[in-house]
């Protein structure tokens, strides 16, 4: 199991819906990987967070009927029927046929078996009454916070980029350096030569002007390599995942492009950030 997979079970298991077999994965997993905790961590705090956030709504009664009309579609396992018509006598025991009485019947006809396919959830897929009720309730509670605030992915999935400063900060060898430009930018680097991974984390980033965009590069020997774009948010905050390998000694810059990068591979003006990682 990766980390990913694993910080998907933890926010099930958060939300106490999970199947026993996922369950068990999830365990497995945690036991094998206690440094993956922090998972745990922040799906209980993200669960935690919306039920606090959320007043206790009585839902419409046509939201009830929808979901009772659901389950009530799932199909039912039922006990195996008998298929002998043979009745018990007195005794307690069945009549016997002997091999004159089957040559006096004929052959039997044989019917041919018919795979069953089910269009519902069955039972050994964890999606019983219970999960029904438990997602149901958090995509409500999730439309309750509004559209326009949160996105389920953004909740229970972090960006690419969080991850990556997640996971060099986790590391033992990780380090940092951090620059102010003359404009108030103020530019962290983090980097891990065991994760292979950088990142550049700013605040108070001004917002570039319409078609343009940030570039990162790093800068070895004094040759630039781009490592990627990216955009602030209105706060001027923006955490960007360097691609490429960082060297030591290698210099992160930001330069502004055009949307989608400088076209011929090489810097178009020079750099409104320069973060020193030696």
């Amino acid at each position: 199991m990766n980390e990913r997979d694993f910080a998907d079970l933890a926010v099930g298991h958060a939300m106490n819906a999970l199947s026993e077999a996922d369950e068990r994965a999830y365990q497995e997993a945690l036991a094998g990987n206690p440094h993956w905790d922090h998972h745990v961590r922040d799906a209980s705090d993200v669960v935690a967070a919306l039920s606090a956030s959320v007043q206790p709504v009585e839902p419409p009664p046509s939201v009830r009927e929808a979901l009772f009309a659901r389950i009530s579609e799932l199909p039912q396992e039922t006990p195996p029927q008998n298929s002998s018509s043979r009745e018990p006598s007195i005794d307690g025991t069945l009549p016997t046929v002997d091999d004159e009485d089957f040559a006096a019947l004929g052959a039997a006809p044989v019917s041919p078996e018919r795979e069953t396919v089910s269009l519902g959830a069955s039972a050994a897929s964890g999606w019983g009454p219970r999960r029904w009720f438990t997602l149901a309730a958090s995509f409500a509670a999730v439309l309750v916070l509004g559209f326009g605030a949160v996105t389920v992915s953004q909740i229970f999935s972090p960006p690419p980029a969080v991850v990556a400063l997640e996971q060099i900060e986790d590391a033992p060898d990780a380090q940092s350096a951090t620059a102010t430009m003359p404009d108030g930018t103020v530019a962290t680097a983090h980097w891990s030569p065991s994760t292979g991974q950088s990142v550049l984390v700013t605040d108070g980033m001004p917002a570039p002007e319409e078609g343009k965009t940030y570039e990162l590069w790093f800068v070895r020997d004094e040759t630039p390599i781009a490592a990627g774009t990216f955009k602030p948010d209105a706060d001027g905050k923006a955490t960007a995942v360097l691609q490429g390998e960082m060297h030591s000694g290698d210099v992160i810059a930001v330069t502004i492009e055009p949307d989608g990068g400088s076209p011929d591979g090489t810097p178009s003006t020079a750099p409104v950030v320069a973060v020193a990682t030696a």
